[in-house]
């Protein structure tokens, strides 16, 4: 008899049948190639980096104008580059020299590229425009004078944010794989499953998630800390879901969210904003009944392609705190949790993991990317096939 990881490894396949995943790694690397330049030359235009001079980070951020809730990007830019061998940085002072020389026409010339290795991960072009354009901005992006969120969101367009969102291989398994699960979660007699969307954003899963549920009463709370992003859902998915504003940094019960409301929780893409991991999942345990599901897809790596794009998205308002500043990411500059991390963090804060998928050995697994499958403490329904 299959188990549940085996049916949702399956679905997550078939939403990208015809795709040769052993290439995906290989279009990865060609983007983060592609940022690694953009990074270089945005960090050398104003002719700081002279041979054998070397500076502080902070100087560097000043020289170049760089806003002030933007600065960790810098830190984590001089840090991979360094690691890359694009950058001498001493281990004893941190300081940084000899950025190699990139000139404007170099980055141009891997528009081609981005293009190339955007289609084969199964990205529309809008993202590929998106990130072409991002690196032109990034002296402007640092210093605010442009939010990434104009160039994401250009003329009302989602199509680029649903194309990190959904519309990309990755994205099209870890979603199939949540809704084959969701769709295997079977609620208590004689009600709707209940199910809590955090930082549901454009609803990129859960448009997947809805169509697994097609044929099921539900009751679908969708949630979001935007209004624009509530709006929108509105727009589209209409009545058949109930819309609410919740932020994942603040105590989350309200009037529509009681505790233990919830026999699943989705946080697609939404747990790496908090201020503390473990205290976000102590608030969202609490909304789940006893033995509740909790579905959570995360980046598990940083990529380059987003150091110079949608990262700019995670940074805070100015003398706001930055998230992971008060948990194990604390003075790392990282949003990013490793697999690791995730299982350990979840299992101490008191649920148990039952898996992750994909599965080790896929090539799926270079891309970062990771659906985790925790139970809330408690009995679990008795009727749910679930481990």
């Amino acid at each position: 008899m299959s188990t549940d990881h085996e049916w949702a490894g399956l679905a997550g396949l078939m939403a990208i049948t015809g795709t040769d995943t052993d290439v995906l790694p290989g279009h990865l690397r060609r983007l983060d190639e592609a940022a690694l330049l953009a990074m270089a030359r945005a960090l050398g235009r104003e002719g700081l980096f002279r041979p054998g001079v070397a500076h502080r980070w902070d100087q560097i951020a000043d020289r170049l104008g760089v806003a002030p809730r933007h600065r960790w990007i810098l830190r984590r830019w001089l840090a991979v580059l360094a690691e890359e061998g694009m950058l001498h940085r001493d281990a004893a002072t941190g300081n940084v020299r000899d950025l190699r020389t990139v000139r404007r026409a170099e980055v141009a010339a891997t528009a081609p590229a981005v293009h190339a290795a955007c289609r084969g991960l199964g990205y529309p072009g809008a993202i590929a425009d998106f990130f072409l354009t991002a690196a032109d901005q990034l002296p402007r992006l640092l210093r605010d004078e442009v939010t990434v969120q104009s160039l994401l969101f250009r003329d009302d367009d989602t199509s680029a944010a649903e194309g990190a969102y959904r519309d990309n291989t990755i994205n099209r398994y870890l979603n199939a794989a949540a809704a084959e699960l969701l769709r295997r979660t079977p609620a208590p007699a004689a009600r709707p499953v209940r199910v809590l969307e955090l930082g549901a954003g454009i609803g990129g899963t859960t448009t997947t998630l809805l169509a697994a549920l097609a044929d099921r009463p539900v009751d679908y709370l969708f949630t979001d800390v935007s209004r624009y992003f509530l709006d929108a859902a509105r727009q589209r998915f209409g009545d058949r879901l109930r819309y609410a504003l919740l932020d994942i940094n603040a105590e989350l019960a309200e009037p529509r969210v009681p505790p233990g409301a919830a026999d699943v929780v989705v946080a697609a893409n939404v747990l790496h904003n908090a201020l503390h991991i473990g205290a976000a999942l102590t608030r969202v345990r609490r909304l789940l009944a006893p033995g509740g599901l909790l579905l959570v897809i995360e980046s598990c790596r940083e990529h380059y392609q987003a150091m110079t794009s949608m990262q700019f998205l995670m940074s805070p308002p100015d003398g706001a705190p930055r998230p992971g500043t008060s948990d194990i990411r604390a003075g790392t500059d990282r949003i990013f949790l490793t697999a690791e991390e995730w299982r350990a963090v979840l299992a101490e804060d008191g649920y148990r993991p039952l898996f992750d998928l994909p599965d080790p050995d896929h090539p799926l697994t270079a891309l970062g990317q990771r659906l985790f499958v925790a139970r809330a403490p408690g009995a679990r329904p008795s009727s749910t096939t679930l481990a």
